[in-house]
């Protein structure tokens, strides 16, 4: 009934605001996007947000790419050669490619990027653990760099594409300073920067020096719309050409499709959702007790009832695209009676409470979270649900330890590797594991880094999923499909599985 009633609140906001607003005048060769979430930031080592890299995308490359059928190929790089038993890559790199403020790109830029990414800058934020493999960077000419590696990382190429290895101007964050370069990115991709307004959104044009494929719009603005149902009234509205996940809520699909300017596409994700558990303080404490609230739901019918379809079920934090997948895996059951027994046998009181934690925004596991509630409330426990707004949750509650028993962590493991999710949940010290430290953990995650051997390494990485699954470290739920709401103005759109949309090959009628 919960759900019914959500989604039907749902439709009513998106068809009311539908009514209420004027047919749009478009610019010629706009596309407007709406975000649900402004990062904050615009610098590549600031961030790991999914909704940072569906913007920065379009103004940064890397020396790699990987696009929408997930295959690796050039980027800034046009050619790579891996020396010296893995520990020394040289990369050939494009010439004639110009930063968007006119500086060149050169191995100079791409020994500047990482000195700093691996440097006081970015220590201060979360990337710098993606490529400790590196030790630094040597300039052989203009157009050669050698990357010179502490040991070998073979998920280093894939990483180089995306998220902190973006390359980044010299000159110009010498002159304008990183709180400018913050607010006022540059980068050599297919749009350049016009403006950002906090919390509004930020506007970008298509940059004509681009070395690859010119952008067939002129224009692309996106807009940070925290409300889901806002955003579908946006799209329907005529305001809004795209809308990106994770924004449409499930119950939405009909409606977007029944109307007759707009669409769903989706395609198969690498992005998992999780309830975490607190392994340091409460109840959670005790591994019967997270065991138990696992046996307590059913996760099954909760993807059935509340997920249509675009979905499905996951063992460990990770989904089918992922290398570490462990086919043979098998869920704990649905058992509220083991669930009870547990509980008792770890002297946990009838009644007593357990708060889960979420992102205020997101309508769909609003929902999902709800569900979970109602099952731990029949096996004995007073489950409340606290939202927050997303980069509270995200800055202030999770990485600080503040969350209560349960806390949603929805993971886009865009490497399609394990070790890109399984390290930042796992290890000790790192931002989204605040509460847990296992040496055993510990030396499985640093032992398989440095292995190139990739059947040995996905063994290592299989053990870390079972083990934390052995461990009940989190109340693993689904892995979801990429969904986005589409204009029927906008064409030669694809879909990608990571959110990471390079748009230069859109167009809009």
């Amino acid at each position: 009934m919960i759900k019914q009633g959500m989604r039907t609140a749902f439709m009513a906001l998106a068809l009311a605001g539908g009514m209420m607003v004027a047919a749009p005048a478009y610019a010629e060769g706009t596309l407007t996007v709406s975000s649900p979430q402004d990062p904050g930031s615009w610098d590549p080592v600031d961030t790991f947000l999914v909704n940072w890299s569906s913007v920065a995308t379009n103004i940064y490359d890397g020396l790699t790419y990987r696009g929408p059928d997930t295959k690796l190929v050039p980027g800034l790089a046009t050619s790579w050669e891996v020396l010296d038993d893995g520990t020394r890559i040289r990369f050939k790199l494009r010439e004639g490619v110009t930063f968007h403020d006119g500086e060149p790109f050169n191995a100079d830029a791409v020994k500047f990027t990482f000195d700093r990414l691996m440097g006081e800058e970015g220590g201060k934020g979360p990337q710098r653990s993606n490529y400790t493999a590196i030790d630094h960077i040597e300039v052989i000419d203009d157009y050669t760099a050698d990357m010179h590696l502490k040991q070998p990382d073979p998920v280093l190429l894939t990483k180089l594409a995306g998220y902190g290895a973006m390359i980044v101007p010299p000159k110009y964050i010498a002159e304008k300073g990183e709180d400018y370069f913050n607010s006022h990115p540059v980068g050599t991709g297919p749009f350049k920067f016009v403006s950002y307004e906090p919390k509004v959104g930020i506007k970008l044009e298509a940059y004509d020096g681009f070395w690859g494929d010119k952008a067939k719009i002129s224009n692309l603005e996106y807009r940070f719309i925290t409300e889901p149902s806002t955003a579908v009234a946006e799209l329907q509205a005529g305001r809004v050409d795209l809308v990106i996940p994770p924004t449409i809520p499930i119950g939405m699909i009909p409606t977007i499709e029944e109307d007759p300017n707009s669409k769903v596409v989706s395609t198969a994700s690498p992005t998992v959702y999780a309830l975490r558990f607190n392994t340091t303080n409460g109840i959670t404490k005790d591994e019967r007790v997270r065991k138990a609230m696992i046996y307590g739901v059913d996760r099954k019918a909760i993807i059935d009832a509340v997920l249509g379809g675009q979905a499905s079920q996951i063992v460990s934090f990770q989904g089918e695209l992922s290398f570490g997948y462990d086919p043979d895996m098998k869920p704990l059951p649905y058992d509220p009676n083991k669930a009870k027994e547990l509980l008792a046998e770890a002297g946990v009181a009838p009644g007593t409470k357990v708060q889960i934690d979420i992102r205020g925004n997101n309508a769909t596991f609003n929902e999902v979270a709800q569900a979970v509630a109602s099952y731990l409330q029949i096996v004995g426990l007073n489950a409340t649900i606290k939202p927050y707004e997303t980069n509270v949750l995200l800055n202030d509650i999770i990485p600080q330890g503040k969350t209560g028993e349960m806390f949603q962590q929805s993971w886009g493991g865009w490497t399609l590797d394990f070790d890109n999710t399984a390290y930042f949940m796992y290890h000790t010290g790192e931002k989204w594991n605040p509460y847990d430290s296992d040496p055993k953990m510990d030396a499985l995650l640093e032992s398989q880094r440095a292995i190139t051997d990739q059947t040995k390494r996905e063994g290592i990485l299989r053990e870390i999923a079972n083990y934390a699954a052995d461990r009940a470290l989190e109340m693993p739920l689904y892995n979801e499909n990429a969904i986005f709401g589409l204009s029927n103005r906008v064409k030669n759109f694809t879909p990608v599985p990571d959110s990471r949309l390079r748009l230069n090959e859109v167009s809009v009628d």
